[in-house]
C-alpha cells in the first residue's frame, strides 16, 4: 500500500515540476497581457457608456426618478455573503445611483427602501436594516450639504425607533433649503397607507369647516399625499430590479401615469449602464397620459 501511494506520488512530482517551470516561465508574459485585456474591456465600456450619455437628451430627462431596491437578499445569496452585507451593498449603489441621476440633471430621487410589509421580516434582519438606515444618514450627511441636495424620508414612522427618527428629523431640516436636489427615501411606507393618510386629513379639514365637498379635487388631494413635499409628486419613470414586474404598493397615486421600467439585475449590480439603459429606453417612449396624439 505504501509503494502504491508512493509511486502515486513520484508520477504527480513528475508531472507538476514541468507545468509549475512552464507557467514561471511565461507568467510574466502573460500577466502583462492579461492586465491589458482588462484595462481594454474597462476603457470600452467606459467610452460606451460615455457614447449613451451622450445620446441622451437633457431637455427629456424625467424630473423624478422612483426606485425599488429589490434583490438584496438574492445578490448576498448569490456570492455567498450574509444577507446584511447585501443591503450594505444596496445602499452604497443607491447613493451611487442617486448621484448620478443628479449629475445627469433629474432633480427628485426616490426610493422604496422599506416597505410597511418588511416589519414582518426576521427581526434581527429588521433590526440590522433600521441600523444601517441611521447609519447612512449619519455617515452621508456631509455629502449631502457639500452637494446641496435635500434629503426627506416618509412613511408611517410610528413605528420607526427614536433615535431614528430624530436622526431623520435633524437631516431633514437641515436640508429644507437646498433647491435643485432632492432625495426621498419611503422608509415604512405603503401606497394604501399614503392614501388613508390623505382621506383622514381630509376629513379633519372638513369637520373643521376648513373645505366643502365641491373643494375635493385630484389637485387637492395630492397636496394631502406623503408626496407633497417635493416639486414633482408623480414620478417619471419608475424603476425596479431583480426581475419582478409589480409595484408592490408602492406610491399607487402617484404611479399613474408613470412610465416603468423593469430590469432582471439585481440592485447591488445596477450599476450606471443600467441606469442609461433605463433613461434611454425612457426617452424613446411617447408618453400620452391617456390622450390620443
Amino acid at each position: 500500500m505504501f509503494s502504491l501511494i508512493s509511486s502515486l506520488l513520484s508520477l504527480l512530482f513528475l508531472i507538476l515540476i514541468p507545468c509549475l517551470i512552464t507557467f514561471y516561465k511565461w507568467f510574466p508574459v502573460f500577466l502583462p497581457k492579461l492586465l491589458g485585456l482588462i484595462k481594454f474591456k474597462a476603457a470600452r465600456d467606459d467610452h460606451e457608456n460615455e457614447k449613451r450619455e451622450e445620446e441622451l437628451q437633457r431637455e427629456l430627462m424625467p424630473r423624478h426618478v422612483a426606485l425599488i431596491l429589490d434583490g438584496n437578499r438574492r445578490w448576498a445569496k448569490q456570492h455567498g455573503v450574509l444577507t446584511e452585507q447585501g443591503h450594505q451593498a444596496g445602499a452604497i449603489r443607491f447613493i451611487e445611483i442617486a448621484e448620478l441621476c443628479f449629475e445627469l440633471g433629474i432633480h427628485t430621487v426616490s426610493a422604496f427602501a422599506f416597505s410597511t410589509g418588511n416589519w414582518g421580516r426576521d427581526e434581527d434582519e429588521v433590526k440590522w436594516l433600521m441600523s444601517l438606515f441611521q447609519h447612512q444618514l449619519k455617515s452621508n450627511i456631509q455629502y449631502f450639504h457639500r452637494n446641496e441636495i435635500r434629503v426627506s424620508v416618509i412613511g408611517n414612522q410610528t413605528n420607526i425607533p427614536e433615535p431614528i427618527l430624530q436622526r431623520i428629523h435633524e437631516i431633514e431640516e437641515t436640508t429644507k433649503g437646498y433647491k435643485n436636489k432632492h432625495l426621498i427615501m419611503a422608509i415604512d411606507y405603503s401606497g394604501r397607507f399614503d392614501i388613508m393618510h390623505a382621506c383622514k386629513s381630509l376629513v379633519k379639514k372638513s369637520e373643521k369647516g376648513l373645505i366643502r365637498e365641491q373643494d375635493v379635487d385630484e389637485a387637492l388631494i395630492e397636496r394631502e399625499l406623503l408626496t407633497n413635499c417635493t416639486d414633482f409628486p408623480s414620478p417619471d419613470l419608475m424603476i425596479r430590479t431583480s426581475g419582478e414586474q409589480r409595484i408592490s404598493n408602492f406610491f399607487l397615486w402617484q404611479l399613474a401615469y408613470t412610465e416603468l421600467f423593469f430590469s432582471p439585475v439585481l440592485w447591488p449590480d445596477f450599476d450606471k449602464d443600467k441606469l442609461l439603459e433605463a433613461l434611454a429606453s425612457y426617452q424613446r417612449r411617447e408618453r400620452r397620459f391617456g390622450c390620443r396624439i
